[in-house]
């Protein structure tokens, strides 16, 4: 038996190692597999998840300002340009301008600042004409598909009884327009919660327990909904799956592009990654769990 200074040195060795073990796990994001028990809302990303982009960032924005008559550098790095721009307003302006400014006030800031970091110089009525084409485009069915699984998994999702509901980062547009012109409409996606109207970004816990708050009415049984209870479908580690996670739900990443390395790493620590959204219907009927 351990006395004394030994066994108190043994109580600090455990302690410490079990310090390190929980440092490590919230350094590399490492999460146990688990299966859900029941399933009653699923909470669902949009881009790349739901629907895939059509064309390049340079085919609508290049694209816009070409037939605007401005001039061009063959090599302008409109992409990296494009990203630096979005890290920029959205640092200043969180959340597409909350309260405080429109969406379209938001991307106007977001798209000039773009062509300026990418070198590209226009007239400030260029500006205003460019925008317009390049807003119009990005709010409308052109720029947008919907994955060909994705209205069979809903349809089956409502037989069972699963309140289906969409969570993004993005702004309104979505909801106004974007999704039902896709044919994406409250009949197949219950509730829509986006960051522009919440003020609140994934992977912060409080937005997909507003998430939770949405889907409550929808539910068919009078049992308290628990974040046991929801599953979050996603594309991202950190926005999807560590923030659903870390609110107590259950969560799968989509590789709907075949990411070789980034899916195997997203799989080594802890993520369930399936191709589409077939393979959850798969998995949920293998895990035996209660549906709705």
């Amino acid at each position: 038996m351990m006395k004394g200074a030994a066994l108190h040195a043994f109580q600090l060795s455990r302690r410490s190692a079990h310090s390190l073990v929980k440092t490590q796990v919230r350094c590399f994001g490492l999460f146990p597999k688990v299966q859900p028990v029941r399933v009653r809302v699923m909470t669902m990303d949009i881009t790349g998840t739901l629907v895939s982009f059509c064309g390049s960032l340079e085919d609508h924005y290049l694209g816009a300002a070409q037939k605007c008559g401005v001039n061009l550098s063959p090599d302008a790095p409109f992409q990296e340009s494009f990203r630096q721009a979005y890290k920029e307003v959205s640092r200043s302006h969180p959340c597409f301008g909350g309260q405080e400014l429109t969406a379209k006030e938001w991307w106007k800031m977001c798209v000039n600042r773009s062509f300026d970091l990418a070198g590209v110089e226009m007239t400030e009525s260029q500006q205003d004409i460019v925008f317009q084409r390049i807003y119009s485009t990005f709010g409308s069915h052109v720029a947008y598909e919907v994955f060909g699984d994705v209205l069979p998994f809903l349809r089956w999702a409502k037989r069972n009884r699963i309140v289906c509901g969409v969570i993004s980062n993005a702004d309104e547009r979505y909801g106004d327009s974007i999704l039902p012109m896709l044919g994406l409409t409250h009949d197949e996606l219950q509730f829509q919660c986006y960051s522009k109207d919440f003020s609140l970004e994934k992977p912060d816990g409080r937005f997909f327990y507003a998430a939770m708050k949405q889907a409550d009415p929808w539910l068919t049984s009078d049992d308290p909904l628990l974040a046991s209870h929801v599953l979050h479908v996603g594309n991202d580690y950190s926005k999807d799956f560590e923030g659903a996670r870390r609110a107590g739900m259950h969560a799968v990443l989509l590789d709907r592009y075949q990411q070789g390395e980034l899916t195997e790493e997203w799989r080594r620590r802890g993520a369930l990654v399936f191709e589409d959204l077939i393979d959850i219907v798969n998995f949920l009927g293998r895990s035996n769990c209660r549906l709705g």
